[in-house]
């Protein structure tokens, strides 16, 4: 027979144990945090380094010599045009793409969950196996195309071609999460005389808001740091900032003192832009994981 003493000691031996292993668990968790991050801080770090300190050391020497910080590298940054367009090209590239990518999607994505129409059926399953197609596989194709039509090396060529690789993914994610909400409630409007497009507006996105922040973030994500596509189909004249840090490579492989902060800056936008999103992104992921 248990005693409440020993009860009691057992109780505290326990709470001890999960306190210690949540807070080794806090630990080990923080390090690996820490660890994946030490490229991107060190990217900062060298960007705030003149060229001959980034020469000499690696950019841990700031720790034992914080007078080398200076932001001179961001004012050559900005004086730099071939930089400063590349991330003008990248906006103009990036926003449209991923607009209509949503937008498209949205109204697929209702379609094929809640509207009859003749080989529904067949037209998703289509879509799905559009999602096992390369993108190399549609870049020489497409570039005749685009030739034949002149929008080839244009920024219309290039939002067309991530708009129409990223259709398939989000008409399949948006399909699905539209498809789990509850039929009671769209009978419920439509009793009410709401359309198919006051539905859709006021009913189907409000409550796909997280699965389409979700959709935004990852499209957003891929067309800024796509470069095979970039290379291929953009304006050689206003390439994107990944073509143009490339060819800055190419060329100036010495200029450190401008990769290193144009490194960073085309890294910060799409984390901020990841972080602005972070709470509908997580409640778009945990939907999808209790649906």
């Amino acid at each position: 027979m248990t005693t409440p003493t020993a009860k009691a000691t057992q109780s505290l031996g326990s709470r001890i144990a999960a306190r210690t292993g949540g807070g080794a668990m806090r630990v080990f968790l923080i390090l690996v945090g820490l660890f994946w991050l030490m490229p991107t801080i060190g990217l900062l770090l060298s960007s705030l380094r003149g060229a001959d300190d980034i020469a000499a050391t690696g950019w841990w020497k700031v720790f034992t010599a914080p007078s080398e910080l200076t932001f001179d590298n961001y004012s050559r940054l900005l004086d730099n045009s071939t930089i400063t367009h590349s991330l003008l090209s990248t906006v103009m590239i990036t926003v449209p793409a991923t607009v209509l990518v949503v937008v498209i999607g949205s109204l697929a994505g209702y379609a094929f969950a809640w509207m009859d129409f003749p080989g529904r059926d067949w037209w998703f399953l289509l879509v799905v196996g559009l999602l096992v197609v390369p993108v190399q596989v549609a870049l020489v194709p497409v570039s005749k195309l685009f030739g034949e039509i002149g929008i080839f090396e244009t920024t219309l060529g290039v939002i067309l071609f991530h708009t129409a690789f990223g259709l398939p993914f989000a008409i399949f994610l948006l399909r699905n999460f539209f498809a789990e909400i509850p039929r009671e409630l769209l009978e419920a409007a439509r009793l009410d005389g709401a359309g198919e497009i006051r539905l859709f507006t006021r009913v189907v996105m409000p409550l796909g808001g997280p699965a389409i922040a979700s959709l935004g973030i990852f499209q957003f994500l891929w067309v800024w740091n796509d470069m095979l596509v970039a290379l291929i189909f953009a304006d050689s004249d206003s390439p994107p900032i990944t073509v143009a840090l490339q060819q800055q490579v190419r060329q100036f492989g010495n200029n450190i003192d401008v990769l290193a902060p144009g490194a960073f800056v085309s890294m910060v936008i799409p984390l901020a832009v990841f972080f602005a999103f972070q709470r509908q992104f997580v409640s778009g992921v945990m939907a999808g994981a209790v649906k």
